[in-house]
């Protein structure tokens, strides 16, 4: 049976690629941005309003590749968000978002046939956000087509010197990356392997302050592999607020 699962689900994917269901729990619109990885579409042109409690589908090629995000704080007179703007459009059409800004990766078909995907915070956070397969069959193990998340206000407890604000307060906390711009923090220069780019020994593990709120994330350039999960899977549902 388990078998015959996994063969119908390789088929779907095959013919009809792969469903993404993206859903708003926020109290207000969201402006969804989407990036296809190069070589790979930019699904619904990059991007989209999505409504409060609102669930759109769009739908990918079964080895798509890329990343999702929200933008919040959404001008329509201008088309300028606040958080992860991406061009003062609301079709990104290839360009990414302006940090920081939580994203949700995905890798369909890589190694081993294999989707990857994970909760990224090494650009910042903006707003919850969450992945998780839909109808998936995995190994059963603890990174296997469970649900992926960071379902925490990080802005309400961002450290000082990381928070990004607006006129209403609070609206993003920023990676040491973004905000200091140091070769340290940024894991580039003579930081640039996991060797010499431990957050462990900056002068501020600001890693740490998301590591520990949303464990399952990724929380700077060289956070450990801990934070992937695998999945065969026909359809995703990306969460954005919580």
């Amino acid at each position: 049976m388990f078998i015959k699962f996994l063969l119908i689900t390789a088929y779907l994917k095959l013919c009809f690629g792969v469903e993404f269901q993206i859903l708003n729990r926020e109290g207000g619109d969201i402006w969804v941005g989407i990036q296809g990885n190069p070589g790979h579409a930019h699904l619904s042109e990059g991007g989209f309003v999505l409504q409060p409690g609102k669930r759109v589908s769009v739908h990918a090629a079964a080895n798509w590749a890329g990343r999702f995000w929200a933008r919040t704080w959404c001008n329509p007179g201008t088309n300028h968000c606040d958080t992860g703007d991406c061009g003062n459009k609301l079709k990104c059409n290839g360009a990414g978002g302006v940090p920081p800004a939580s994203l949700a990766e995905i890798t369909l078909k890589g190694w081993g046939g294999l989707d990857y995907y994970d909760v990224s915070l090494v650009d910042g956070f903006n707003i919850m956000v969450a992945i998780e397969p839909l109808g998936g069959q995995g190994d059963g193990g603890r990174y296997s087509c469970k649900k992926v998340a960071c379902q925490v206000r990080l802005n309400d407890v961002c450290p000082e010197k990381l928070r990004v604000r607006n006129g209403n307060g609070v609206i993003a906390c920023n990676s040491a990356c973004n905000a200091f711009h140091t070769d340290q923090y940024c894991c580039r220069g003579a930081f640039g392997t996991p060797d010499t780019c431990k957050s462990s020994s900056w002068p501020e593990n600001y890693p740490k302050f998301f590591k520990d709120r949303c464990p399952d994330a990724y929380s700077y350039a060289y956070d450990d592999h801990k934070s992937t999960f695998t999945c065969k899977a026909p359809a995703y549902l990306i969460t954005f607020g919580g």
